[in-house]
């Protein structure tokens, strides 16, 4: 990697089970002498918790790559980060973590300017078709909507089910679980099966504060937490001219259909189900941030609705164009960007994707 010749320390962030471990391996050859401390265990996050920096140059300094494994467990590890970064060693360091709580708390501002951060997602639709091929990857497609794109789920379809399970029950919220600001997981839980159900649609907080019978702070401070682990991530509404466009709008994806199908513990085939378009509504959006994520776009992502039912699906904003989509599961189902909106953002390109065409829309 190019970034290791800046002397930063290399951030993975990625929901657990994304194969942040398996790709750490293929970071080294068997020539470089390698230490790897693994924070989900106790003796290994006492190795550099609160070391200083001459204990944290003695500990490195030997080895020509360091990983830190699930590094959010160590306490204050932004400052720990910033001293290895401060010490501008030759050892290649990486570090992972499942979640951003305090990576994103604590990291960010300490150790400004010293690391470089990845996210690391489930496989991508193009990722997959490198392997085998787009027709496959077409092929494959149902299988792809209603079981996700988790590597365990795509390597071993046949246990897919008890897989997710395991997922959505065990590990999903483990991070989330452990966070000091984590009070009624009850309602964290019922809260997920709430994004679940209304996946596609704009979510009010209010409703859900109704809903779960608690107030409007927690079910935002909750929906901050799930994006920091990774399992959902919110698109705000797109507001510049119009009078009646809804201004202050949210909408919930998942980053993984399967993880959604879990909650609700459905895997139902395409043709039982009801909610196919807004599955494909997810996955494209989904699919979409992993695009400009591993391609390096700096695209804004949105979604457009006015008081008076007029939408548009999503948004992408980049270098100050607005190229507006919509998802549609049948491909015979006709689409077109609405007047109001063409008159107030003219020059705006509009495109329906389809399972027909949508290779243009996810392909890296």
């Amino acid at each position: 990697m190019r970034d290791f010749t800046r002397k930063k320390v290399i951030v993975l962030l990625g929901a657990r089970q994304v194969g942040k471990t398996t790709l750490l391996e293929g970071l080294h050859n068997k020539n470089e002498k390698v230490l790897s401390i693994n924070c989900d265990d106790l003796d290994d996050t006492l190795l550099i918790e609160e070391k200083t920096s001459t204990e944290l140059r003695t500990l490195l300094a030997p080895y020509d790559m360091v990983f830190i494994d699930e590094a959010q467990r160590v306490k204050n590890i932004g400052l720990t980060l910033k001293k290895i970064g401060d010490l501008k060693l030759d050892t290649k360091v990486v570090v992972t973590g499942s979640s951003s709580l305090e990576l994103a708390g604590e990291v960010n501002e300490p150790a400004t300017g010293r690391l470089i951060e990845y996210h690391l997602f489930p496989f991508s639709l193009t990722e997959l078709a490198a392997e085998t091929s787009e027709r496959e990857e077409q092929r494959m497609l149902e299988q792809r909507l209603i079981y996700g794109l988790y590597p365990e789920v795509v390597t071993f379809p046949g246990d897919a089910k008890r897989t997710l399970m395991t997922l959505a029950n065990n590990y999903l919220y483990k991070d989330l679980l452990s966070y000091k600001g984590m009070k009624k997981p009850d309602i964290l839980q019922k809260l997920v099966r709430a994004l679940a159900l209304q996946l596609g649609s704009e979510v009010s907080y209010n409703e859900l504060s109704n809903l779960l019978g608690v107030d409007k702070e927690t079910v935002e401070n909750y929906i901050n937490l799930l994006e920091k682990c990774f399992v959902i991530f919110r698109l705000d509404s797109f507001s510049r001219n119009l009078r009646n466009e809804i201004k202050k709008g949210k909408k919930i994806y998942f980053y993984d259909n399967g993880i959604r199908n879990a909650v609700l513990s459905n895997f139902a085939p395409a043709e039982l189900r009801n909610d196919m378009g807004a599955l494909w509504e997810n996955l494209m959006v989904s699919e979409r941030v992993k695009r400009n994520a591993y391609t390096g776009s700096y695209a804004q992502l949105y979604f457009w609705r006015t008081h008076d039912q007029k939408e548009i699906d999503l948004i992408e904003e980049e270098d100050g164009i607005l190229h507006t989509y919509e998802f549609k599961w049948s491909g015979k189902a006709k689409a077109k960007q609405p007047a109001s909106f063409a008159t107030a953002y003219p020059d705006s390109p509009f495109s329906v994707v389809s399972p027909e065409n949508f290779w243009e829309f996810v392909r890296l």
